[in-house]
């Protein structure tokens, strides 16, 4: 099975159709406001539309009320939730779709616990620690603290760049991988073109390799 391929942030109409272009998978569109990368309901819906039934429209959520997920689910078309908060297993599930749900990779064991919490997640978002932060900081954990043998799927978030994600996949074999400001250009939420697309490339190859 393929790794998945998610590039999250998404802001402009060029950056999701040149994912379109590289086949990839999914496509984040952020709806947490202290983020720079934040989309009000008009932009993310005419982003939506761009790529539907191309990539999968993840929308993310940092513990935010239930008529916010709501209505970003019927005004925009989402596919998958992601969530990032402390959300409750319930909380997530009750939309009916399938969620991401991300865990701060203090150490092995909480990646653990939160799958177990978790197991009608369609994979486990494994990131950085970040205090005071909601992911998308731009660093990596310590991939030894990578889950053995986990019985859910895992998605590698956390300091992914081209430079990295090869090895990455090669050491850890997630279910995914998510990358965000590893791919931007000179501001978040500007992807860089050619960066997103050597990730793409690295990321087949590691497969092949």
């Amino acid at each position: 099975m393929s790794v998945k391929i998610k590039i999250c942030g998404i802001t402009r109409a060029e950056d999701a159709e040149a994912l379109i272009r590289l086949r990839a998978d999914a496509l984040g569109l952020v709806f947490y406001e202290p983020s720079p990368r934040y989309l009000a309901l008009d932009r993310a819906r005419a982003l939506s539309r761009l790529v539907e039934g191309h990539l999968w429209r993840v929308g993310v959520f940092v513990d935010a009320p239930r008529k916010t997920v709501q209505r970003a689910v019927e005004e925009v078309g989402l596919d998958v939730l992601q969530f990032h908060g402390a959300e409750a297993p319930d909380f997530c599930a009750s939309f009916r779709l399938p969620y991401l749900k991300s865990v701060s990779m203090d150490g092995a064991a909480d990646a653990q616990a939160q799958g177990q919490r978790h197991p009608q997640a369609l994979a486990m978002l494994l990131d950085a620690p970040a205090p005071g932060h909601h992911g998308g900081i731009g660093q990596s954990f310590d991939w030894r603290r990578w889950p053995r043998r986990p019985a859910f799927n895992c998605m590698l978030a956390g300091g992914l760049d081209p430079a990295n994600v090869r090895q990455a996949v090669r050491r850890l074999r997630p279910w995914g991988v998510d990358v965000s400001s590893g791919v931007e250009a000179d501001a978040p939420g500007i992807k860089d073109a050619g960066k997103m697309q050597r990730f793409v490339q690295e990321v087949r190859g590691a497969e092949r390799g």
